[in-house]
């Protein structure tokens, strides 16, 4: 346990850092579950509300350092690749 003020300030945010990441990344995850299973459902109209917010999350993963750009660019384009493939 830190002794000095400083220290025991940055335990605290960065324990509070490390929530909000969790939360964050848990909050791509999901939503990209999501629309993979209304993909799998074929259900187009939903696939492209649930594309939207599915962006948001994964941009905001990508913002804050969660996930790497790379990753990001490779993730959304799968995805829309895959809402666009739905009716083929």
């Amino acid at each position: 346990m830190p002794n000095i003020k400083s220290a025991k300030k940055r335990v605290l945010t960065s324990k509070r850092k490390c929530d909000e990441n969790i939360l964050v990344e848990s909050r791509m995850k999901n939503s990209i579950k999501k629309l993979e299973k209304t993909i799998k459902e074929g259900n187009k109209d939903e696939a492209k509300e649930l594309l939207n917010t599915t962006f948001k999350n994964i941009d905001k993963a990508q913002d804050i350092n969660i996930v790497h750009e790379n990753k990001a660019a490779r993730l959304k384009s799968r995805l829309q690749k895959s809402v666009n493939n739905l009716t083929k």
